[in-house]
């Protein structure tokens, strides 16, 4: 008995698949080979390209200062050794600071507080003054910058009384005032308003001949003009001119301070000096530096976020 085996005919639909599969296993190892190579290289590559770390920057800019407060310490040292009227070393300066910094804000009566209410007194006249002058001198500024006759009138003015030393408008402000804190920041007015006028007046002047022709043709009024115009472009000039105020102002008003009297941290120096008290005055003298660079670098990172830097194509 002969037993006949049928067989189904095969689909091509199930033969094609593992067709597939059986062709790409040679092309997906070349894949995976080919791969394996290149991820060392590319290894290499980004750690070729990784930058390494600027040790040379990072001394530059910090082993400078080190060695400058170095050397001031070294002679100031050395001076204190040598000194027959007992100068105070380094060592017991730092010893008082300590102690006069444990404590900046006591209070033993109007002439006996400590240094931190008396650095606080001086900055509060210091900004009184100076928005005074910058409330009189920025404006001032932009009108001398803007009109011809106005500059021909004022620049006279600003030349004659400008490098008058700003102590000698103390006693006038005795004088009108009748007061020793009015008169103090009468002195920091007058000290402060002449680098705003300048540099205001000055930034105006410069702003670009284009610009004011754009504002003729569109026929813009006066204040679109100064709003619009006027003072984006001046904006750096003017903010260079309150730098420069602020710096005049705080260092005037130490020396309006130790003559006037009163509260202050000039005052402090001067009450120190009276009870032959020399370290309590160096720390005054630094205090009165850190105060200075605080402002100084406070207002140095505002001008330069309003300052733009011309593309050039």
């Amino acid at each position: 008995m002969v037993s006949a085996v049928f067989h189904s005919p095969l689909d091509k639909s199930s033969i094609a698949p593992a067709l597939a599969a059986r062709e790409s296993k040679p092309a997906m190892k070349k894949t995976q080979a080919v791969t394996a190579t290149a991820e060392p290289a590319t290894a290499l590559v980004t750690k070729a390209s990784r930058p390494s770390f600027d040790w040379r920057a990072v001394w530059l800019r910090v082993l400078p200062p080190i060695f400058g407060m170095g050397l001031l310490v070294g002679l100031w040292a050395i001076i204190s050794m040598k000194s027959t009227s007992g100068f105070p070393s380094p060592l017991e300066t730092l010893k008082q600071a300590i102690t006069v910094f444990s404590d900046p804000f006591y209070q033993k009566g109007p002439n006996d507080q400590g240094i931190g209410w008396n650095v606080l007194l001086s900055l509060k006249r210091v900004a009184i003054g100076f928005g005074m002058a910058a409330a009189v001198g920025i404006p001032l500024g932009f009108m001398i910058g803007r009109f011809t006759f106005l500059q021909r009138m004022f620049n006279p003015l600003i030349s004659l009384l400008r490098p008058v030393s700003p102590l000698a408008w103390l006693p006038i402000g005795l004088m009108v005032f009748k007061g020793a804190n009015p008169a103090a920041i009468w002195t920091i007015f007058i000290c402060s308003i002449w680098p705003m006028i300048i540099n205001t007046a000055v930034g105006v002047q410069r702003v670009p001949s284009d610009y004011m022709n754009v504002a003729r043709v569109l026929n813009l009024s006066e204040w679109k003009i100064v709003t619009k115009i006027l003072f984006p472009a001046v904006l750096p000039y003017m903010l260079t001119g309150v730098r420069l105020a602020v710096g005049t102002a705080w260092l005037v008003i130490v020396a309006a301070e130790m003559l006037t009297g009163g509260v202050g941290i000039g005052f402090w120096v001067w009450d120190e000096w009276n009870n032959l008290n020399v370290k309590n005055i160096i720390i005054a003298i630094f205090t009165i530096g850190m105060v200075g660079l605080v402002l100084e670098f406070a207002l140095i990172k505002l001008a330069t976020a309003f300052t733009f830097e011309e593309v050039k194509t």
